[in-house]
């Protein structure tokens, strides 16, 4: 990102047109439960408590899961019922409570249907607002983590189909979930969230790694003379030569000795990807640490080979180490492991793929044997894991989307126990070194079964947890946190836009409250703040796509200083886009003299307008008294469209300057922050609208539909976009106006605007775009 020394016109976006396209008038009277649901809400998120297992010196307490013979969720146990162990020897139970989750679950979405068939009606809805979700808001926590580097091309499909269904069908508002993959960098933990826009698009990236252990299918197919084959059917068959490292060329099958090196070098394969997989469940095991409550993630692959069964060959030391290191860290992050197959009901005989001619039935049957066994290895590595952990395996299950059900109504609820440890657990001479194991179980109830962490290491959380104390260190972990951090209130707004000359890019105002800046007093009447900025761009695989990292001085004094204290100031990100996509901008802000931090973050797809189909920029809003617009004081509406979506040198702007005019109220794009009774405007670009053969105009029609907790409230008029001031026909600007009812119920809205062209192919004729506002008394 670059600087730039002079504000561009984007400075304008807080007020737009004079020239009403679409001037119309929302009331709506909230029905007479609407406040009982409100205060049921309140309720539920008063009662958020820090429920974290801890492990201290004075008190160690985990959860655990107990079932009945059928599977479903005992919760009436009291603390005399349970016994729990650490290294074999009884402790006394000090804590104990039952936390369930279902509370957040009630909540269902509920959108109405639109009325009418026509093609602007018909459009969908915005998709669920995603919710501004507090810590203490959160009731599941859900990492979903695909193994790609250990799942097969054709297991691959169903998982991706698993996935969507579980997004779109099962997740719902109080959900933190993330979409994360084995081979994916530092990005994966940016991708927790509530907006299923974000996940859905994180899982179109869940591809086949042709790096990865698994080829093809789920099994290699059974050839006379595996080892012969080519480089290139061995990749694809999943065969050794697959991931570049090792090199089995030379090696003669015939010669038991080379054939033994065959079987190690794969070995040695096998043990690097494994290490890969699990150092990859380590990162986001290690991030969701700070994140309430009990966490799960699920682990879904093609099968984990954990321990060597093979007599001739040590158990691995340093996978088994890992996966005693993870269990602790497990157990200290509250995070429950589940696993899948994705392979799901696989016959282990013969099939269509084998090719057996040239082989004896002995032989035949001691390859079918050696896949058999491979694959129960592969299958108990996935027990393993999961079991460590307190949570369980979804095995030989061909419906994946249910095995995922399945692991979530696992969350409904968990027992907290806790007791106080022996000195000699925490021993800085001998504790620190131990793995500490636990067993719990019921008493007197036979027929239960408990699922909880194994054991941990002897040191305490207050040890284990690092202290930020550097700049870098406070911001990166403000970055990375899904939640904002509020310590400077920050409000992001992203928008997408294309100019002729600059391509498409992304457009970001970051609205700062000025009231949370230290300011100094100054000679002359100045008052100063410095504040560090941090912001970084993640593409939708989780790579780094951009960041900017400065430190700005602020200088105001006068009548800016007092706007700056009530309304806040901007500052802008610009970010050139080259490939389509979505993205997600993460930003942090710390004040220097206070170190208070806030951080804020959005998703944005990029559109490929090269397809030349119909697609609309980021939506623009504004809020002005409405006097102010019966006398025309308001500046040109194309001016300040264009310069909200175009642009000729993208660069990153801040308007921490002097000039008044550089400063936004708080109903300005950046806020969407509206009172009753004000005039709404909203502006947006219509790109590659087609053109009619005779008149070589567009015939763009425009519609807006406005939402309320995922409840349509009010639907605007069809009407035709005018062609008179457009003065490029491939960047069509539209503008309108929405006065809001003076009984409007405060809260979050979302304002959909719906954009037909009769011109374009059916498939391709509807384009619709949304941007959620607040509305306050």
């Amino acid at each position: 990102m670059n600087t730039r020394s002079s504000l561009a016109v984007v400075l304008l976006l807080s007020i737009l047109a004079p020239v009403v396209v679409e001037s119309q008038t929302v009331f709506q009277r909230p029905p007479a439960r609407q406040q009982q649901q409100q205060q049921r809400e309140q309720d539920e998120s008063a009662n958020g408590e820090d429920e974290v297992v801890r492990i201290s010196s004075n008190l160690v307490q985990v959860d655990a899961v107990v079932t009945d013979s059928h599977g479903r969720l005992v919760t009436d146990l009291r603390p005399e019922e349970m016994e729990i162990r650490e290294d074999g020897r009884p402790q006394k139970i000090t804590n104990f409570s039952f936390i369930s989750t279902e509370a957040g679950l009630a909540r269902t979405l509920a959108v109405a249907s639109p009325s009418g068939k026509s093609a602007t009606t018909a459009a969908p809805a915005p998709p669920a607002l995603p919710r501004r979700l507090s810590p203490e808001q959160v009731r599941r926590t859900i990492a979903l983590v695909v193994d790609d580097l250990g799942t097969s091309f054709e297991s691959m499909g169903f998982v991706r189909k698993a996935l969507r269904q579980f997004v779109e069908q099962q997740m719902q508002p109080d959900d933190l979930v993330a979409v994360i993959r084995t081979s994916s960098g530092i990005g994966v933990m940016q991708q927790f969230t509530s907006d299923k826009r974000q996940l859905l698009a994180a899982i179109e990236r869940v591809r086949w790694n042709p790096q990865g252990r698994s080829g093809t299918s789920a099994f290699a197919p059974i050839e006379s003379n595996p080892l012969t084959r080519t480089d290139q059917e061995s990749e694809m068959a999943g065969g050794p030569n697959r991931g570049g490292d090792v090199d089995n060329e030379g090696i003669d099958p015939t010669n038991v000795n080379d054939r033994h090196l065959g079987d190690e070098l794969d070995k040695f394969r096998e043990d690097v990807f494994t290490v890969g997989t699990l150092g990859a469940i380590n990162y986001v095991v290690r991030g969701l640490k700070d994140l309430p409550g009990r966490k799960s993630l699920l682990l879904i692959s093609d099968g984990l080979v954990l321990f060597n069964h093979d007599p001739r060959r040590s158990r691995n030391q340093r996978i088994e180490e890992q996966v005693r290191r993870l269990t602790d860290l497990a157990n200290r992050s509250s995070v429950v492991i589940y696993t899948m197959d994705a392979r799901g009901l696989q016959p282990l005989g013969l099939t269509a793929e084998d090719s057996t001619a040239n082989l004896t039935t002995t032989q035949v049957g001691a390859l079918l044997s050696q896949r058999s066994e491979g694959f129960q290895i592969s299958q108990e590595g996935l027990v393993y894991l999961a079991q460590q952990t307190g949570g369980f395996s979804v095995l030989n299950r061909n419906d994946l989307g249910a095995g995922i059900k399945r692991v979530v109504e696992d969350q409904k609820g968990y027992y907290l126990i806790g007791y106080r440890p022996d000195e000699s657990t925490f021993d800085p001479a001998t504790g620190q070194r131990r793995f500490h194991k636990l067993s719990i179980k019921v008493v007197g109830r036979p027929g239960l079964k408990v699922r909880y962490r194994t054991g941990f290491y002897g040191i305490t959380d207050r040890e284990m947890r690092p202290e930020l104390r550097t700049r870098a260190e406070q911001m990166i972990n403000a970055l990375s946190s899904p939640f904002s951090a509020n310590g400077v209130n920050l409000r992001l707004t992203s928008l997408f836009g294309n100019d002729p000359r600059a391509g498409s890019f992304i457009r970001s105002l970051l609205h700062i409250d000025g009231r949370d800046l230290t300011f100094t007093t100054e000679a002359d009447g100045w008052h100063k703040a410095v504040f560090d900025v941090l912001a970084v761009t993640f593409g939708d695989s989780g790579q780094i796509v951009d960041q900017i990292s400065r430190t700005h001085t602020l200088r105001v004094r006068g009548s800016a200083y007092e706007r700056v204290l009530k309304d806040g100031f901007v500052y802008f990100i610009n970010l050139p886009v080259k490939q389509a996509g979505a993205y997600q901008l993460r930003t942090a802000l710390r004040d220097t003299a206070s170190e208070r931090i806030g951080s804020a973050n959005q998703f944005i797809e990029v559109p490929d307008l090269a397809k030349d189909r119909l697609t609309i920029s980021g939506i623009v809003l504004s809020g002005v008294d409405p006097a102010a617009v019966k006398s025309g004081s308001q500046p040109s509406a194309a001016a300040a469209v264009a310069g909200a979506v175009s642009s000729s040198a993208p660069g990153a702007e801040s308007s921490a300057e002097e000039d008044s005019d550089r400063l936004e109220t708080q109903s300005g794009p950046a806020v969407r922050r509206f009172r009753q009774g004000m005039m709404m405007r909203y502006g947006y670009m219509v790109y590659n609208a087609q053109l009619d053969k005779a008149t070589s105009r567009p015939q763009v029609q425009t519609q807006i539909r406005l939402f309320r907790d995922d409840r349509q409230v009010f639907t605007g008029k069809v009407q035709p976009l005018s062609m008179a001031h457009q003065s490029d026909l491939e960047r069509l600007i539209v503008t309108g106006a929405l006065k809001l009812g003076t009984d409007m119920t405060p809260g979050e809205y979302a304002l959909q605007v719906i954009v037909t062209d009769p011109l374009a192919k059916e498939k391709y004729r509807t384009a619709t775009q949304w941007i959620d506002f607040e509305i306050v008394k």
